[in-house]
């Protein structure tokens, strides 16, 4: 079964790439301000939301399922997990992907040496034991590890919450999948040879995903532009949408396809 795609507006591809243990209804509060400049197409990532996902588990897998049902070529917008699966397209294909936008990502999101901005791996390997036991607590106590540090923490987690099971209950074994992922996965040696202009918009109060991290990863790209939201945490695009939605369309419209 392919990944679950929606699309909406016209002008420019832009597809929206969510992050780990949610689905493409996430970007409903950005997705309308964005398809007033581009034709916006949303996916559910294998084993999240409508998509089912067989096969080999791995980033490539997971990578190479969304570009087999996304226009091309296109601008990529991803969130967190989300950012990390649009680089790695960026990789695989680099005809498809015109520019790369991600928001609260990093190329290697468990800390390593030299690698400090990230996080703990026994954090994400807690994560990993308590889903087998109670998947929907563990998304929610992940939920709200996002928003921490947030002026408006309560109602960003609210909507996070609410949305959580709008496209049905996510598939355990590609929720534990995709946190495998997050813990292994590593593209700082690769960034080098991504060839399209890149967008880092991370949030001034982000603290699973530091601002730290966004500027270490901005110095591996040949051609990243690193812009803080301030006030937002690990999820501006709810909080702020409008302020997303125009700092994507600054980058998008002035640097990538001027004019749209």
């Amino acid at each position: 079964m392919q990944p679950y795609t929606q699309t909406s507006g016209t002008g420019p591809d832009l597809v929206l790439v969510h992050g780990w243990g949610l689905h493409g209804g996430i970007w409903d509060g950005l997705v309308p301000l964005l398809a007033e400049n581009f034709r916006v197409t949303c996916v559910d990532l294998p084993g999240h939301g409508r998509s089912s996902w067989q096969g080999e588990r791995t980033l490539d897998a997971m990578t190479g399922a969304i570009l087999s049902v996304v226009p091309a070529p296109a601008a990529w917008l991803g969130w967190s997990l989300g950012g990390l699966v649009a680089a790695r397209a960026a990789l695989m294909a680099p005809g498809n992907v015109i520019a790369l936008v991600t928001i609260a990502s990093t190329p290697c999101f468990v800390r390593k040496p030299g690698w400090e901005s990230a996080m703990l791996p026994d954090l994400l390997d807690a994560f990993a034991a308590e889903l087998a036991q109670d998947y929907v607590r563990t998304l929610n106590r992940f939920l709200a590890l996002q928003v921490r540090g947030r002026d408006s923490y309560g109602e960003v987690l609210k909507t996070l919450r609410a949305r959580l099971l709008e496209h049905g209950e996510p598939d355990a074994a590609g929720l534990c999948a995709g946190l495998e992922i997050l813990r292994t996965a590593d593209l700082r040696d690769s960034l080098g040879n991504i060839d399209c202009p890149a967008l880092l918009l991370m949030g001034e109060r982000d603290t699973l995903v530091p601002v730290t991290a966004g500027r270490a990863a901005s110095e591996l790209f040949p051609d990243a532009r690193l812009e803080v939201i301030a006030g937002a945490g690990h999820a501006p695009f709810i909080a702020q949408p409008e302020m997303v939605a125009a700092r994507v369309r600054r980058f998008l419209c002035e640097d990538v396809t001027p004019g749209c």
